[in-house]
């Protein structure tokens, strides 16, 4: 196979649906560096402006660095992984809503059926809350139970925002997500499809409406310094800079602002906080071992072996026997 075989076996590999939404991508985070630069700069030129974007500081930073390698290394192992795609647990879950509450109520086919523009429109509405109360209900767990905590500390151990920070999640954390992904979607799956025949969401461009929100949301502009606030809409919408107050190590921002695309979760169970204007934030952990999370074997054995001792401090404990003194983290 010579280069140009290959070239184009890449290509036809890329669909068009990737291209627009990497172009969407990358226009979304420049605009908002750009927007953010205006706001700050008394003085405009490229040097100011490419430096602002990406600080020599931030960039070269041990956490950038270990973010980098993570990232690298999740992409090359995570097809050896096997871990099931989210849609998975959804169907899974969806089929047994469908096939459970049909045999309760005798539906055998859906009752609307086939599905409407109105129809389209209300279940991709309520697919997106579904997910995105999932999205909160799980993240809050990971906060406040600890053996969830010791793999969500992988994301939270990052001391500068580079983007790909986005991506600092452990894969096993990643694979349990997207398994309690498949509850609250899957049940409201489920139901629709006792309601319309075979529902499928909303496009916008040509766009599956999901990677429209992952867009709206700008999970990568959120995990940069760029403090961008959407105004007005920051009543429904969660802006970058509210979702970077998340990752702040100020007593005060614990546990706040657990949202993904909304931030009505967040209002309506008590845990929003709004962070004054421009705003800066120390990021990463407390704990007395955060430099430990800047290495590979830190971001993926390290949780590992810390769920272990909870594990094992736990046996011991049901059954009884003394808690043996605590040596590290």
């Amino acid at each position: 196979m010579d280069v140009v075989q290959f070239i184009t076996r890449i290509i036809d590999r890329v669909s068009a649906e990737n291209l627009v939404a990497a172009g969407l991508l990358f226009a979304t985070a420049f605009g908002c560096a750009l927007i953010a630069y205006l706001r700050t700069a008394e003085r405009y030129s490229f040097a100011e402006f490419f430096e602002f974007a990406l600080p020599h500081e931030v960039m070269t930073h041990p956490s950038a660095r270990a973010d980098l390698l993570f990232y690298v290394t999740r992409k090359a192992i995570m097809p050896f992984l096997l871990i099931p795609a989210g849609v998975t647990f959804v169907v899974a879950v969806g089929y047994a809503t469908n096939r459970v509450l049909g045999a309760l109520f005798g539906i055998d086919q859906p009752i609307f059926g086939e599905p409407g523009p109105v129809t389209v429109v209300l279940f991709t509405v309520t697919m997106l809350l579904a997910y995105d109360l999932s999205y909160y209900l799980y993240h809050t767990a990971q906060h406040r139970y600890p053996f969830l905590w010791e793999l969500h500390k992988v994301h939270h151990s990052a001391e500068v925002m580079v983007g790909i920070t986005k991506d600092r999640v452990h894969p096993l954390d990643e694979l349990m997500n997207r398994a309690w992904d498949g509850v609250i979607p899957g049940i409201c799956f489920g139901i629709w499809s006792l309601l319309a025949l075979n529902p499928v969401e909303l496009t916008v461009f040509g766009i599956n409406v999901y990677i429209m929100r992952n867009i709206l949301m700008m999970d990568f502009v959120r995990h940069t310094h760029f403090k961008i606030s959407f105004g007005r809409l920051n009543a429904v919408i969660l802006c970058p800079h509210w979702h970077q107050l998340h990752h702040s190590t100020a007593p005060q921002h614990y546990d706040k602002n657990f949202g993904l695309l909304f931030s009505f979760w967040d209002r309506l169970f008590g845990t929003l906080h709004v962070p004054e204007p421009n705003e800066d934030f120390t990021f990463g952990l407390v704990d007395r071992d955060v430099a430990d999370y800047q290495s590979l074997s830190g971001l993926y054995v390290l949780p590992l072996k810390k769920m272990g001792r909870r594990i094992a401090r736990q046996v011991r404990r049901l059954r009884g026997i003394p808690a043996q003194p605590r040596s590290g983290a």
